[in-house]
């Protein structure tokens, strides 16, 4: 008796927004696998699947991960238990899942917890994505770091004394995870005599929704899910060579 031919899943990095910034693998799996996964919020689109959309015609199972997007309302394990049994029935009857990313599935993406419950038992992979760095970058007309730079990430839940420090030590910082944490955000930027080099970006690649502008000019309090801060000690000497460091 042979053994049962077993699905693959795939992490699908779909982009940060603009569905032609979806790579060609990522197109091709997309157009070929049966069954396609997608995170959500409880009520309401997805993002990643919005993405996809325009190159969808009908034929795929649909499965919706929707949780909060305060894990604090709900066991977000559960929902990644879940979401993993109901991948696992359809990759063991043979299907192909693509689980469908925002941006890239390994840049802090929540594909990384069906991978870690699944990739013990079937053939998993992971197709990268434009990811959000790049896409807000290209927002601004200005490179994430230059020369000798080093390019710091920040999630900007980390506590404020820990930004504070952080942010004196870098030469270029792209923060992630802004949302409720703005405020405090700005008093670390102010702190660190940064708040003239951060950068706000909104919804990039993401049509009229997208939104660039110094942060000080920035007029709210919160900031969306899918925003970030770009700062660079140097500001634009990468365009006369001011300050630069050497090869």
């Amino acid at each position: 008796m042979t053994d049962p031919v077993l699905g693959t899943l795939y992490g699908l990095g779909v982009g940060p927004g603009d569905p032609e910034l979806i790579t060609l693998k990522a197109l091709r799996i997309l157009k070929s696998v049966p069954v396609l996964a997608w995170p959500a919020p409880l009520e309401g689109e997805s993002l990643a699947r919005s993405i996809a959309a325009p190159h969808l015609d009908g034929h795929h199972i649909e499965i919706a991960i929707r949780m909060p997007m305060d894990v604090k309302r709900f066991p977000a394990q559960q929902v990644y238990d879940d979401a993993a049994l109901t991948i696992a029935d359809h990759l063991k009857a043979g299907r192909d899942v693509a689980v469908l990313c925002e941006g890239d599935p390994f840049f802090y993406g929540s594909f990384m917890y069906l991978f870690g419950r699944l990739s013990d038992q079937f053939t998993v992979e992971v197709v990268p994505g434009v990811s959000s760095l790049m896409a807000t970058a290209a927002a601004t007309g200005a490179p994430l770091a230059a020369r000798n730079d080093v390019l710091t990430i920040l999630p900007a839940p980390l506590d404020e004394d820990v930004l504070i420090k952080r942010l004196e030590e870098i030469d270029a910082a792209a923060i992630i995870k802004i949302g409720r944490h703005l405020p405090k955000l700005r008093r670390a930027l102010e702190a660190t005599g940064l708040m003239d080099q951060a950068r706000y970006i909104g919804h990039a690649t993401m049509g009229d929704r997208q939104t660039v502008c110094a942060l000080s000019d920035y007029p709210h309090e919160t900031a969306p899910y899918f925003s970030m801060v770009l700062v660079h000690r140097r500001r634009d000497a990468w365009i006369n060579g001011v300050g630069e460091a050497a090869e």
